[in-house]
Order: structure tokens, then C-alpha cells, then sequence
């Protein structure tokens, strides 16, 4: 399997790290161990399931830490909305950051349906073969 970096997936996710942590630097003090947090831990956990799954033996084992990976990007989503709509960041940066995760949960569904399509798919063996009629 190869390394994590080489995955276009995982540096799209990267990047919306760090464009998380960007706009949640100046949320306010009191969110500092609530929604900043929250963003941020939701956020890190993308890509950082990408490169776990990554690391793992099997398509499938792959597939199922890519499927956790979305799940951190649908509840990102729903902070970044909760931050617009307390005023913590503007429409705009939603929208970018929207975009952002939008694309990366794309590629995480379309790398997941990969796997599993390779995964179900017959391995060539040698009594996979038809038998010759006499």
C-alpha cells in the first residue's frame, strides 16, 4: 500500500486543517475549550484517518478508516455551520471552508467505493479456470 503522502485525498485534507485552525484562532476565549476545540479535533481527524487506514494491511481496512473520515467531515460541517450562525465566522469564510470539505468528502466517497469495488472484485486463481470438455 502506498504512503499516505502520495494521496491527493490527504493533502486537500490537510490543507482544510489548516484552514480550520485559521479561522478558529480568533473565535472567542470563552470557546477556546468548546467549539474551537471541537473544530479543530473534527478537522485533524480527516486526514489524520486517511493516514491511519492508510497504514493498515487491507482495502477493506482502508475503506473502513476512510468511512470515519467522512464521518469527522459531517461533523465539522455542522460546527462550521453552528460558527456562522453564532457570528464566530463570516459567510464567506463558511462558504470557502464549506467548498473545502465538500471536495475532500467527495474524494474520501469516491477512494471508499474504489476499495470496496477492488476489494469484491475475483482474484485470478488457478482453479478459477474453466475445465477443458473432453
Amino acid at each position: 500500500m502506498q504512503g499516505f503522502r502520495s494521496l491527493h485525498v490527504w493533502h486537500k485534507a490537510h490543507e482544510f486543517v489548516l484552514s480550520a485552525y485559521r479561522v478558529t484562532a480568533v473565535f472567542p476565549r470563552e470557546e477556546q475549550f468548546a467549539l474551537t476545540t471541537q473544530i479543530r479535533r473534527a478537522a485533524t481527524s480527516i486526514p489524520a484517518n486517511v493516514a491511519e487506514g492508510c497504514g493498515r494491511g487491507s482495502d477493506a481496512d482502508f475503506a473502513r478508516f476512510l468511512q470515519m473520515a467522512i464521518g469527522s467531515a459531517n461533523e465539522v460541517e455542522y460546527h462550521l455551520l453552528l460558527a456562522r450562525d453564532l457570528n464566530f465566522i463570516s459567510r464567506s469564510e463558511h462558504q470557502s471552508l464549506s467548498r473545502q470539505l465538500i471536495e475532500v468528502r467527495r474524494m474520501l466517497i469516491s477512494l471508499t467505493q474504489t476499495l470496496r469495488t477492488a476489494s469484491f472484485e475475483p482474484r485470478a486463481t488457478s482453479y478459477s479456470k474453466p475445465l477443458a470438455r473432453s
